[in-house]
């Protein structure tokens, strides 16, 4: 991936931070920019499936969808993530046990669009805040549902 993984570590075992991710419907309460569930595939989070969402500010919300491109249940999964026209990137989540719960790692690289015409030095800083206040809420759910 192109740019540097932002990672946290959760007070909480895989399973439970797993559960938040197996949850399409909870998308919007920890990924940043994603504001309306419109709705979830039955299949998620096989390969394949859909969470079909809106990102942005209302009234100026986009409707898209993230895709899953790959995944290891309980330990990885592998997102594109759509925002046209901005493009999309390939996001890859990883959790990993530890002795006090779990490591949770994301990597994002823009693959598409006009995201990936912005060199790397340039995305990194948005990026890594961002995902580094995703992981955030993703652990503040986890750690309440656990």
């Amino acid at each position: 991936m192109g740019h540097p993984e932002t990672m946290i570590d959760v007070p909480v075992g895989p399973d439970t931070v797993w559960a938040v991710l197996e949850d399409g419907w909870l998308y919007p309460l920890w990924v940043v920019g994603a504001t309306h569930m419109r709705d979830v595939d039955d299949a998620w989070p096989a390969v394949g499936s859909r969470l079909h969402h809106s990102v942005g500010p209302w009234p100026l919300q986009l409707g898209d969808d993230t895709e899953v491109l790959d995944v290891d249940p309980g330990r990885m999964l592998t997102l594109r993530a759509r925002a046209w026209p901005f493009g999309t990137a390939r996001v890859v989540l990883t959790l990993e046990a530890t002795e006090v719960g779990c490591r949770v790692r994301m990597a994002e690289e823009a693959d598409q669009g006009l995201g990936w015409l912005v060199p790397s030095m340039l995305q990194a800083p948005f990026v890594e805040a961002r995902n580094a206040e995703a992981l955030s809420r993703l652990a503040d759910i986890a750690t309440q549902r656990g």
